[in-house]
Formats: C-alpha cells, structure tokens, sequence
C-alpha cells in the first residue's frame, strides 16, 4: 500500500509531462531534457557529474553533454577544485533566478491539489514525508556502510 502510494508519486513527479508542464508554468525556455539537471545542480550543488547522473539515471556521458549545454547559457558553472579530475558544477545568478520561478510554479501547482487540504493538514503531510525521506536516506547510508 505505502510502496503503491510512493511510485504513484514518484511516476507522476518524474513524468515528463510533469516536466513540460512546470517549464510552461514558471513561463521560462529551457530544454526538458535540462530541466531537472538544472533543479538538482541548485538543491544539491555544487554537485558531480557522476552524482548528478546517478540522480537522474543517466549515462554520466550523457549528463556531462547536457550540463555543457546549461554551462553555455549559463546557468550553471564549474567550481574550481583540487582535483582537476572531478567535475562539479554549482548554479549561477541567471540559474538561480529560473529555479525560483520553477519553484514558485511548483508551489502554485501544489497548492491547487491541497485546495480543500487544511493547513495543519499540509504541515502533518510535509512534516512525515521530510521524516520518511530521512528514514530512507539514513537506511541508504548504513546500508553502503555494511558495503
């Protein structure tokens, strides 16, 4: 029930439909192939491309081209590090300002499925998936540890 309950979500976040329908919404251009590169270099930058490949399930070949793509409209840039082998990449000024409007049309889109939600409900909602997401993160960790 609980597993049902998440791939619904998940399948339904991670759709492309999703995807297009958020880039029209925060009334932006942007590639929908970019489009959650793009999210995930802001929230969890500056960040690897094999990481970010991870992430999104794809070929870090492939990740690597299309994170070329956001560099040239500068959306995102390279972090100088000390190994020249890893490639990490943080959000610009230009790209934080498209991943507010793709958050404030996230927000908009949200609120319209909780419209007849109460508030408190919302809070109880958001405050056990921050709890699940925790749980899940910190039983991913311990177990690569056992690894």
């Amino acid at each position: 029930m609980l597993h049902g309950a998440v791939l619904d979500i998940v399948g339904m976040m991670n759709g492309p439909q999703r995807d297009e329908m958020m880039i029209r919404e925060a009334g932006i251009r942007l590639d929908r192939a970019l489009f959650p590169l793009l999210v995930l270099v802001e929230r969890f930058g500056p960040i690897g491309v094999v990481d970010l490949a991870d992430r999104v399930g794809r070929d870090y070949t492939t990740v690597s081209r299309q994170l070329g793509k956001l560099e040239a409209q500068q959306l995102i840039e390279r972090c100088v590090t000390g190994d020249r082998r890893v490639r990490l990449m943080a959000i610009t000024e230009s790209g934080k300002a498209m991943t507010d409007r793709i958050d404030a049309a996230r927000e908009r889109i949200l609120r319209a499925g909780f419209a007849d939600w109460a508030e408190s409900e919302i809070d109880d909602l958001v405050r056990l998936v921050r709890r699940f997401a925790d749980a899940m993160r910190e039983s991913e960790i311990k177990e690569r540890l056992k690894s």
